[in-house]
């Protein structure tokens, strides 16, 4: 069998219904062979959102997704998506065109040591130099994606080697599983602080969604009364409205998730990076608080001085052996009551104002009203990313799709494309800004040819507002490099120049009925919201420790 057939058979093989890509020379025949394959392929307008697309795919599946880029600029254009990616640990597929064997290393056509610019951004790299090494690449390569703490795999193809032929009866090798090495010794120590603890706290990170353990999460936190706290990547691990639910941590997140931190006496970390955007000089645990760390991968262990015991396994693991053990817990009557009291004060819910311009939280607070258990959220990189997280009533685990560690504009749009694709019976929208669609605009193009049927909703306020925030606080208001709004196009007019549809909101009564116009019109539809210009993301933990928290009209 022909080696590109070959690549697409294993694929076929592990149910992979569709990859993103762009041809090139080098690929030509992979692409070749698609004209005969069940796999469906997406044409991507840029590369970079082909990775953005597998990403989303990944992350609204829980299954990897597949992009296929040509040799040179096409493999570097990925990079920055497979970056993203590899940043929150999902897990896909990179397929990257590379010149013949014989030519590797002469500077010759579009070439790029693709092998290497990948592996600081990967979790594995594969070059099939030989074609009798694609089977353990494809196979070993999507299990090593899977296991453990997850991750992209890159596999390069020189053009030779996918020419060539392998023997058919290659494809069904069996390969050793990957290991994954835990370490639960400390778990009778886990047990008894969580026994002695009289205010017990649960940080609930995006390895809780990657390892399908909200339910056991929920489990945990009714069991010892623990408020539920989360950074960007953790939102849906438990539902926005569960009373134990204190939303959104870090730099902007809620203050009474702030105040619960301060307060606890133990902390239980799961799936959580302790990233410098969730724990920083503003939110310090308590001296006394003890923390108890659960997590796969150990590079994440130890990250600030008060961890009392590290627990190395698959957090639904982990979880369920600690409830298996804590059936006698009698939780604190007294740190119950102080918990609602905490989150009864961080009431955020927007006050129904009419006025103009449109705050940014009215549209957040008209997205909840039609935020189902049959909706997707994508976001893209900034304020809109910001309130997103803040505001919306986020239920179910990948509900809410968005970078974090990469925090990389132009994500949103691509990535709800392959939401879409992966869960076409949810309807699928996506938050983003004028800066980061601008990024990403000629994928509309990739929607309307692919009947990839998103909603945006433009949060346009003419800026980069995030910089531009950060430059009003903290930099003088001098504002440099971050006014958009006098080059910026009209969004609804060339929404309408690639097919799509658009809409244009400009006053706060008019967001409810373009939402379900938007949706109702079975269309990819662009919704341009003319958002106030002024309004920062509060509250805000200052980057430098010494400057106080901004509240905003925080009630804290």
């Amino acid at each position: 069998m022909k080696g590109s057939r070959a690549l697409l058979k294993m694929l076929e093989d592990k149910g992979v219904g569709t990859m993103f890509g762009y041809p090139g020379g080098q690929v030509i025949p992979i692409f070749d062979e698609i004209l005969n394959s069940t796999v469906r392929h997406v044409l991507v307008r840029h590369e970079q959102c082909a990775a953005h697309m597998a990403d989303g795919y990944a992350r609204a599946s829980g299954r990897p997704g597949v992009c296929l880029a040509t040799s040179g600029p096409g493999a570097t254009n990925l990079v920055t998506g497979v970056a993203t990616a590899f940043a929150d640990s999902v897990p896909m597929i990179v397929l990257t065109g590379q010149v013949a064997t014989r030519v590797l290393g002469m500077g010759a056509f579009q070439e790029v040591d693709a092998f290497s610019l990948m592996m600081p951004v990967t979790k594995y790299n594969y070059r099939v130099l030989d074609l009798q090494m694609l089977p353990e690449a494809v196979s070993r390569g999507w299990d090593i994606a899977l296991s453990g703490r997850q991750g992209p795999v890159h596999i390069d193809l020189p053009v030779d080697a996918i020419n060539s032929e392998i023997d058919e009866s290659l494809l069904s090798r069996k390969f050793d599983p990957v290991e994954v090495n835990e370490d639960i010794s400390k778990l009778p120590y886990a047990i008894s602080l969580i026994g002695k603890a009289q205010r017990p706290l649960i940080i609930a990170g995006g390895g809780v969604i990657s390892s399908n353990s909200s339910n056991e999460l929920i489990q945990l936190a009714e069991l010892i009364q623990a408020p539920v706290i989360m950074p960007l990547m953790g939102l849906g691990s438990i539902p926005a409205d569960h009373p134990l639910s204190f939303g959104s941590m870090g730099m902007h997140g809620k203050m009474c998730t702030l105040n619960a931190l301060k307060e606890a006496d133990l902390v239980i970390a799961i799936g959580t990076r302790f990233s410098d955007r969730s724990h920083s000089a503003h939110n310090q645990m308590s001296q006394k608080c003890k923390v108890i760390q659960i997590d796969i991968d150990r590079v994440e262990f130890n990250k600030h001085s008060q961890t009392a015991v590290n627990i190395l396994a698959d957090a639904k693991k982990a979880m369920n052996l600690i409830i298996m053990q804590l059936k006698q817990y009698r939780a604190s009557a007294v740190w119950n009551e102080r918990a609602k009291e905490l989150k009864k004060r961080c009431s955020c819910d927007f006050i129904d104002d009419p006025t103009y311009p449109i705050s940014p939280r009215r549209v957040m607070a008209e997205i909840n009203k039609i935020l189902d258990d049959d909706m997707i959220i994508t976001t893209d990189v900034g304020q809109n990313q910001m309130w997103a997280m803040h505001h919306l009533k986020i239920r179910h685990p990948r509900q809410l799709i968005s970078s974090g560690g990469m925090g990389t504009m132009g994500f949103g749009l691509p990535s709800a494309m392959g939401a879409k694709v992966a869960r076409p019976d949810k309807k699928v929208m996506t938050i983003t800004g004028d800066g980061g669609l601008l990024m990403v605009i000629q994928e509309l193009a990739t929607a309307v040819a692919e009947d990839i049927n998103v909603v945006i909703c433009l949060m346009n306020n003419g800026w980069l507002g995030m910089v531009k925030q950060w430059q009003k606080l903290f930099w003088n208001e001098r504002y440099s490099g971050t006014s958009l709004y006098q080059s910026n196009p009209d969004f609804v007019k060339l929404a309408e120049s690639f097919g799509a549809k658009g809409i244009r909101v400009e006053r706060p009564s008019e967001i409810g009925k373009a939402f379900k116009e938007a949706f109702a019109s079975d269309k990819v539809c662009l919704v341009d919201m003319m958002i106030d210009q002024n309004e920062a993301v509060l509250p805000m933990l200052p980057p430098n420790p010494t400057l106080p928290i901004i509240k905003g009209n925080c009630p804290f």
